[in-house]
């Protein structure tokens, strides 16, 4: 075990999603750690945390943090409002922008509320990682809180602009307190490029927890959708964000031939479309509400011959899926959005590649599952993909951490 972690997430209060299962993961491999969740816990990953028997504070401590986190929820209203009005296309850019500057100036105070707590509560930590941090002010975030700390940055949606650009050079010095995780190349070139005096590396955020799918789970998942076990299933899991390519989804289930259930699942997704799936005359639809708990997510990955993953070309953060894919021990039919990963991924027996954007291959690959499913990936899979185990990955926090604070880095 390494020594005391802090563990900072603002998306704690989130159903669903990888970060949660990090969380848990990491506070387990430590005595005495602490983790912070600004905006409160989901139900579910705090009867992980829990197990841990890690200390959960969601109210910030002290003064300071108590200020910082009720500027960060003023600032957060004004941003909402600011979207409302500003969201018609009518608006010019930079006005329709400003609301999401806002957010990043929120999200920039509910991290130095956390690291003010963190240092009030813990001032000894051995690491203090954000774990899903904002892509931007980095030093102001640092400087505000008091506190060097290691973040997670999974990618840039938001850049900054004039106003929060000013501010992020104000505090340009609080870089030198921080140490940015890029979960890809791909991000980590963003981050560069964007903060070119601000420290970084490359590490895989989602960790090994050893818990592959075992055969009990999929009979079981079977059963609880009524799937005979010698037909062929494909998963698909998570929202419908701007950067997965559903359409080349859609055009080539129109194109199947031969019959195949898609178990769906996530938040959000088009009804309409799914509407039209169930119309389909090769295709049976079985979809599962999301977002959903972790125990529900493995039953549809237990159903699944495959899980499928597609995504625009360029799209170069780091995919959960694949992550949750390759720890489970799912097959995979993933589009060749991101070179670095179908570079790792191409000759794998258990991996199906089509180039992003082209149905035909993707009809093709789900022919493929349907006619004869690939073997599972086995259990050295995920350190092909760069995940370490949960106390591998503390133990990189840990050392890096430390780099930091003794100006070694």
């Amino acid at each position: 075990m390494t020594g005391s972690l802090v563990l900072i997430e603002p998306h704690a209060d989130r159903l669903g999603g990888h970060p949660q299962r990090t969380l848990a993961a990491l506070a387990a491999t430590s005595l005495g750690s602490l983790v912070i969740a600004p905006h409160g816990m989901a139900a579910e990953a705090m009867a992980a945390l829990r197990e841990t028997g890690a200390r959960l504070v969601t109210a910030p401590a002290g003064r300071r943090a108590a200020v910082l986190i009720a500027a960060s929820r003023f600032a957060a209203g004004l941003s909402a409002a600011g979207q409302r009005v500003f969201r018609s296309r009518r608006w010019p850019r930079a006005l329709r922008r400003l609301p999401h500057q806002v957010t990043l100036v929120a999200r920039c105070l509910t991290e130095a509320s956390a690291l003010r707590s963190a240092r009030h509560l813990q001032p000894a930590a051995e690491a203090v990682v954000i774990l899903t941090a904002s892509e931007a002010l980095h030093g102001a975030a640092a400087l505000l809180g008091g506190q060097p700390h290691l973040r997670f940055v999974h990618e840039q949606v938001t850049t900054e602009d004039t106003v929060v650009r000013w501010l992020g050079r104000l505090a340009r010095r609080g870089e030198n307190q921080v140490v940015a995780l890029a979960p890809t190349r791909a991000v980590g070139d963003q981050l560069t490029a964007s903060f070119p005096g601000l420290p970084a590396i490359v590490a895989a955020f989602a960790v090994d927890d050893g818990r592959r799918l075992a055969d009990a789970e999929r009979d079981g998942g079977r059963a609880a959708f009524g799937i005979p076990a010698v037909e062929a299933v494909v998963c698909l899991v998570g929202g419908w964000w701007a950067y997965k390519d559903i359409e080349t989804i859609d055009t080539a289930l129109a194109r199947l031939k031969e019959p195949l259930h898609l178990v769906v699942t996530g938040h959000p997704v088009d009804e309409q479309i799914l509407e039209r799936w169930r119309s389909l005359p090769c295709l049976r639809v079985h979809t599962v509400p999301g977002p959903v708990t972790d125990s529900v997510l493995r039953l549809v990955y237990g159903t699944a011959d495959a899980a499928l993953v597609a995504r625009r070309p360029g799209v170069g953060k780091e995919s959960g899926l694949v992550m949750d894919a390759a720890r489970l021990g799912v097959p995979l039919i993933v589009s060749e959005h991101d070179p670095v990963l179908t570079a790792r991924l191409h000759g794998q027996s258990w991996a199906l590649l089509f180039p992003a954007g082209d149905p035909d291959a993707l009809t093709e690959a789900l022919h493929t599952v349907i006619r004869q499913p690939p073997e599972p990936p086995g259990p050295d899979t995920p350190a092909l993909l760069g995940m370490r185990s949960a106390a591998e990955q503390a133990a990189l926090l840990t050392r890096t951490f430390a780099s930091l604070t003794t100006k070694e880095s």
